[in-house]
């Protein structure tokens, strides 16, 4: 992929984006899942926003404006695209009846803590509109919420600013209350531009023409008219022009004089038939005093039946919370009310039952100064009319709350369903993350018994075939006097002992990027070069012979309680590896190789790293320091010449050991590691040997097992070569068909205190 590419951009941004998602979570230390029909803290939403502000360097209204966009991109993605624009034929109606869906999405989501808005227009043609929630924080959505939607649905640009915020005292639940003001200019294509402009002066002849002809007391009429209906896509403030344009019929050229409805002289209906008609409705005047009500609600508040009692003493205003006066009801006129009945004013038989809800909306009716609020019960589901001993016959047929009712129930199983299912889901990607974790744990164990590639293609069920390598550098270690140690502990003190030398040398094959062959007893064998042949093997195993030596002085003999003290001998040449077993399959060295390198740890010297000669020739030019120790007896191959490795004339004894370095040069932070809990150096550039901190975090976060590659970034010693990439075909010969016997030459038998290779009786 080309730097620069469209589809490196592209990429780069994804990636940013996932970065920048992946740690504001982790930074808020909140989960990475959520469920649809779950109900989250607000605070979970409050310190994503305060990550993602620290992350990217802005403000937090800013923050929340783009998730206001995306909110509204997402309803629309998730099924509610149909129903929001559906709302209203411009951006008044379209937030008028935001409170309206709020009440029918609460059917569903019945734990949802809904804002309230209430919209006035102004003669400038802008609006304010103010926002109630007791949710504090979240006001600055609103813009992104109404701005999109106003663009995507109207085609207009809206601009929108706080001009009050204060606390409500008017309404006896919301407690923030945000007045925007929203002032819009209408957004026109390219195309109607042009148009437009091309045909100005047509327009301006036209105009003329038309204003002689219509009478001018139909044109203010038929102002006004436009005027209160509101046709316009938002109410802007039109130009004279435009108003006759509106006014118009295209095509016919006739003017439309509006709608001007029909009233009977009197009401055609009695009283009687009325409030059976209507059986949930009421009617009160300014002092809340009731002097009408249907039968059905006379029923189930049988103290209404009482006229002129005081409509508060019964019911309680739940939507929207406002104070129970007739000024506050006339201010959110409308809003849809919900009115729920009083316990305590209800007869005994109903004290057991859940309270009564009323949804419905409130019509000033200003020749009898009175309020009438047609209403019908607010139930979701057939077992509420149940809790409340109703009945669908209680309601009025050509009252759609009989087949909300009805539908609702089976949405509601559905969404149940899917909520389960969701649920499931979820158990079912946490049961995968924990079977990928376990298969990790697994994997590397499983690699820590045999090469990667070998173990890939033993999980694979294919045959490992035995191979060649032309050179490798094999080391074996005893501990000095291991068996008069053994002798004199307990088992248990042997094992501590064994234990505590071995984590320091695993250690150490990472370091060094060596491969452990196996531990019998006390003996320990590497070799470098296998099974991914590299140059430096000799460099590799040298190395990790020195870290040996150091780590020893730190492992305590349990006798004396003195360090103890080993022998270490090295021998280079070719080899033949391979699987060897089923049952407890191991991956094993063949070849006189093998039983030279052994002879130079039995030969060698305590505390002492014993060469032989092919060692020391291919070390004597890389900066290792090494005496002669001349010609001695080996057994099984005679005279040898050999060597003594002294010290890496370059290395440091931190850097032999991996350790952490400290006091390095500017260009570098000191951090803490994740394992140990101490101060390390990471460099802020790539450098061999070396990795940033942040990818460091998001792969332990990531599930990704960091223990060897704290070991291996956090220490600066680093190979010219690489052996992580798997096996260099040009280094191998051709795989042999039949496997060698090990060349160990034919000796006496010896008794299991002598033998080094018979695991020991502990």
């Amino acid at each position: 992929m080309p730097v620069g590419s469209p589809k490196h951009v592209i990429f780069t941004a994804l990636l940013r984006q996932e970065y920048c998602l992946l740690c504001c979570r982790l930074q808020a230390g909140v989960q990475d899942s959520f469920l649809t029909f779950e109900v989250y803290k607000d605070e979970i939403t409050m310190q994503l926003i305060d990550k993602a502000c620290k992350i990217l360097g802005v403000p937090a209204d800013m923050v929340l404006r783009e998730f206001g966009e995306y909110f509204f991109e997402f309803c629309k993605r998730s099924g509610y695209d149909h129903m929001l624009r559906t709302l209203g034929g411009n951006l008044y109606e379209f937030i008028e009846n935001l409170d309206a869906l709020h009440s029918y999405l609460s059917l569903s989501y019945q734990e949802m803590n809904a804002p309230s808005f209430r919209v006035e227009k102004n003669e400038d043609g802008s609006m304010h509109l103010h926002y109630y929630s007791d949710r504090r924080g979240l006001c600055h959505i609103v813009p992104g919420i109404i701005g999109a939607a106003a663009l995507d649905f109207f085609n207009i640009e809206i601009s929108m600013e706080i001009v009050n915020q204060m606390e409500e005292e008017e309404r006896t639940g919301k407690k923030e209350h945000i007045v925007f003001l929203v002032t819009q200019n209408p957004v026109f294509s390219y195309k109607e531009r042009n148009e437009f402009s091309s045909s100005s002066q047509y327009l301006a002849d036209s105009e003329k023409k038309i204003e002689n002809q219509l009478n001018k007391e139909d044109l203010e009429k038929a102002k006004n008219t436009i005027r209160d209906r509101g046709t316009s896509v938002c109410p802007v403030k039109k130009s004279h022009w435009k108003t006759i344009r509106g006014i118009i019929t295209l095509g016919k050229g006739k003017l439309l004089r509006g709608f001007d409805p029909v009233y009977p002289k009197s009401l055609w209906v009695d009283t009687k038939t009325f409030c059976n008609g209507l059986p949930f409705h009421m009617v009160f005047d300014k002092e809340l005093r009731v002097k009408q009500a249907g039968v059905s609600i006379q029923k189930i508040v049988p103290g209404l039946q009482t006229m002129g009692i005081c409509l508060d003493r019964y019911f309680s205003i739940v939507h929207p919370e406002v104070p129970f006066t007739i000024s506050s009801i006339q201010k959110f006129i409308n809003s849809q009310f919900v009115f729920q009945t009083r316990r305590e004013m209800m007869p005994e038989s109903w004290k057991q039952r859940p309270m009564l809800e009323l949804r419905g909306q409130m019509i000033w009716m200003e020749s009898l100064q009175c309020m009438l609020y047609l209403c019908s019960p607010l139930l979701r589901t057939l077992h509420e009319l149940e809790e409340r001993q109703m009945h669908i016959a209680d309601i009025a047929p050509h009252d759609v709350t009989r087949d909300l009712i009805l539908l609702n129930q089976q949405r509601l199983a559905e969404m149940e369903l899917s909520n389960q299912l969701e649920r499931k889901k979820e158990e079912l990607r946490i049961l995968s993350k924990h079977l990928e974790e376990e298969k990790k744990k697994t994997e590397a164990l499983l690699y820590a018994m045999l090469p990667q590639h070998v173990a890939n293609q033993l999980k694979e069920g294919k045959r490992v075939e035995a191979g060649e390598f032309k050179e490798c550098t094999i080391l074996f270690s005893d501990v000095v006097t291991f068996t008069n140690i053994c002798a004199q502990c307990e088992p248990i003190q042997i094992v501590l002992m064994l234990n505590s030398m071995y984590l320091r040398f695993d250690r150490l094959t990472t370091v060094h990027d060596v491969y452990k062959v196996e531990t019998i007893g006390d003996a320990y064998m590497v070799v470098g070069g296998v099974p991914v042949p590299v140059p430096t093997h000799a460099e590799r195993v040298a190395n990790f012979a020195l870290g040996m030596i150091i780590a020893a002085k730190g492992v305590q003999n349990p006798v004396s309680g003195n360090p103890i003290q080993i022998r270490v001998g090295i021998h280079t040449g070719p080899v033949l590896a391979g699987v060897v077993g089923e049952k407890m399959p191991r991956y094993c060295l063949f070849g006189d190789t093998v039983n030279i390198a052994s002879r130079m740890e039995s030969h060698g010297v305590p505390s002492k790293i014993h060469l032989s000669s092919s060692v020391y020739q291919c070390l004597k030019y890389k900066n290792f320091e090494m005496s002669e120790r001349g010609e001695i007896e080996v057994k099984g191959k005679g005279k040898m010449h050999t060597y003594f490795l002294i010290r890496n004339k370059t290395a440091t004894e931190n850097e032999i050991m991996g350790r952490p370095m400290k006091g390095l040069d500017s260009g570098h932070e000191s951090v803490q590691t994740f394992q140990e809990g101490r101060t390390e150096t990471i460099p802020n550039c790539h450098q061999p040997g070396r990795v940033n901190l942040t990818y460091l975090s998001l792969l332990e976060q990531m599930n990704i097992n960091t223990t060897q590659l704290n070991i291996l970034f956090c220490s600066s010693f680093s190979y010219s070569d690489s052996a992580r990439e798997g096996p260099d075909p040009s280094y191998c010969n051709e795989v042999c068909r039949r496997p060698h016997r090990c060349a160990k030459q034919p000796q006496k038998k010896k008794s299991s205190k002598n033998c080094r290779f018979k695991r020991q009786n502990l």
